[in-house]
Order: structure tokens, then C-alpha cells, then sequence
């Protein structure tokens, strides 16, 4: 018995009429025929007396149609609930910040969502910052605020939501500190933190610190390793190490001993949202298209 059969066989109870139960299922009355037919060989037994002038049930079709109505008007009911909710962006989202994505277009982009999508609530959480997407693979958080750095299958790659321009963060009293701005090849000769890390947040350290410089010299890397914000800022307020980075990150240095420095021939970092590809609902898309709509905001650094 499939929901076909059950359907034709309800119609036709209420209709008494082949021709107007196909008019109402959109089919054509064979085939209403054949579903009723089909019903009837499951059930073995009639369901329908069938003469030149009228349709009635059955006794037996009678006593199905009385004890399937009400289930059929629970199933159809569930079904269109579980529509109207596929649909909708009411409930909770769950998203995702790191360390060093924690920036004021995060709030300003949820707080515009949840004005936007009154029914839907926005609940933020911090994720380690040495693997962020491993919250968002398991499923404790629907969105990830990240570097858009990544290259895997499973994600998807959303709107941008800012873009930071790339500084060099140096002591106060560097003989860097007081430029205008430097070139990426100034990297050949000062050691950079070693960040300690793996997974995501090894493949940000990648895109932030390049190997080489331009023509080819190794980036040298300090002995200590590091694993937190407050390490490296301690690291570089003791002019121990420069550090390349973004212009969000001196809201998150908070030491006044750190300079920030503008490095005029890398691109800007871009922050945007990410979230596994087979967890896509109708809140993720609706926070998508807000950023999209909106557009990244786009930082800048006063020297």
C-alpha cells in the first residue's frame, strides 16, 4: 500500500465518481483505476460496488474509509508542518567565531539578521582556534565565521562579510614602527612567531606568513612555540618576533607596546561564512543572503 493508492481510494469515498476524483488528483481516471485496482488486490477484497450509473463502497470499504480518514489527515498535516518548517528560518542558529574572528561585522551582521528574521535567534560560540572546523563537522554549531582560506569538498565557501588589510605587527620601538608602510620581503629579515598549530588554523598561519619572500628568501621562524593571541602579542611587544596579520587583530593584541604596520603589496584577508554542505538549511541561507546583500565591510588602518 503506498500513499497514491490511499489517496485515490479517500477521493473517490468522497466523490462517488471516477471522473471527479481524477479531476481533483490532477490524473487521468485510468489511472485512478489502477490505483484503486492495486489497492484492492493488497486488501484482497472489493472495496467498490461499480455499476454504469454510480460508485459506492463496500462494507469493507466502508470500514477502511472510516479508519483511515483520520490518520490520512495526521499524515498530510505532518507532511505540511514539516514543509512550512523546511521553508522558514524560524528557530535557533548556531555560529561559530574564533580568537581572531571575533570583529564588530559579526555583531553587525547579526544583529541586522535577527531584525530581519524576528523568529529565528542567533546564538554565538567561540571554537578552538587551532581547529574550528571540527564543531562545524560534528554539528555543535550550523556556521563558521572564518578566514576564507580553505580548500574543502564538504564545506561551502559563503559571502564574504569583511575584508582586512594586511599588517605587520611590531614592537613600538621597532625600527619598523614608525614606516608609512613595508613590503612583504621585509620578512626575509626578522623571525616570525611559530604558531603551533594544525588544521585550520595551520592553513590560516599559511595564507597569513608566507615561506618564501617575493625573491625567494625563507621566512625564519622563532623558537618558541606558540599556541595563543596573548603568547604572540607578548612575543611581539618584547620585539622578539614580527608577525604578519590583519588589521581586526588590534582590537584583540590589546597592548599599546604594538604597532601595526601596513603592508602595501599583499591583499586584503577576507572573512566571510562557511558551513558543511549536507547540514544546508533555510536559516543558513537566509544569513548567506543577508551578507551577500549587504556586501563586506571593508577595514582600514589610520597611520
Amino acid at each position: 500500500m503506498d500513499f497514491p493508492q490511499i489517496e485515490a481510494f479517500l477521493v473517490l469515498c468522497d466523490e462517488l465518481h471516477f471522473g471527479r476524483t481524477a479531476e481533483r488528483l490532477h490524473v487521468s481516471q485510468p489511472r485512478v483505476s489502477r490505483l484503486v485496482a492495486a489497492l484492492e488486490s493488497t486488501i484482497g477484497g472489493a472495496l467498490f460496488d461499480r455499476t454504469s450509473r454510480r460508485v459506492t463502497p463496500t462494507p469493507l470499504g466502508a470500514r477502511l474509509r472510516d479508519e483511515l480518514a483520520p490518520a490520512y489527515q495526521q499524515l498530510t498535516a505532518a507532511l505540511t508542518a514539516a514543509r512550512t518548517a523546511a521553508r522558514s528560518p524560524a528557530g535557533l542558529l548556531r555560529l561559530g567565531f574564533a580568537a581572531t574572528t571575533a570583529v564588530p561585522a559579526v555583531d553587525q551582521l547579526v544583529t541586522a539578521f535577527e531584525q530581519a528574521q524576528p523568529d529565528c535567534t542567533v546564538s554565538l560560540h567561540e571554537v578552538p582556534l587551532v581547529d574550528s572546523y571540527t564543531p562545524l563537522r560534528s554539528g555543535e554549531i550550523d556556521m563558521l565565521v572564518c578566514w576564507l582560506v580553505l580548500d574543502e569538498p564538504d564545506l561551502t565557501r559563503g559571502p564574504t562579510i569583511a575584508e582586512y588589510p594586511r599588517v605587520l605587527a611590531v614592537a613600538a620601538d621597532h625600527p619598523l614602527a614608525h614606516r608609512q608602510s613595508v613590503s612583504v620581503e621585509v620578512l626575509g629579515d626578522y623571525p616570525v612567531p611559530n604558531w603551533a598549530y594544525q588544521g585550520t588554523a595551520d592553513r590560516v598561519r599559511q595564507a597569513m606568513v608566507p615561506s618564501h619572500t617575493p625573491s625567494g628568501r625563507p621566512v625564519r621562524v622563532h623558537p618558541t612555540a606558540i599556541r595563543t593571541v596573548a603568547e604572540t602579542a607578548s612575543l611581539i611587544a618584547r620585539g622578539q618576533v614580527v608577525a604578519p596579520t590583519v588589521t581586526s587583530m588590534r582590537n584583540r593584541f590589546g597592548n599599546d607596546q604594538i604597532a601595526l604596520v601596513p603592508i602595501h603589496d599583499l591583499p586584503p584577508m577576507p572573512l566571510g561564512l562557511v558551513w558543511c554542505t549536507s547540514h544546508e538549511n533555510t536559516r543558513i541561507r537566509a544569513l548567506a543572503h543577508l551578507a551577500e546583500t549587504a556586501g563586506p565591510v571593508r577595514d582600514h588602518i589610520a597611520r
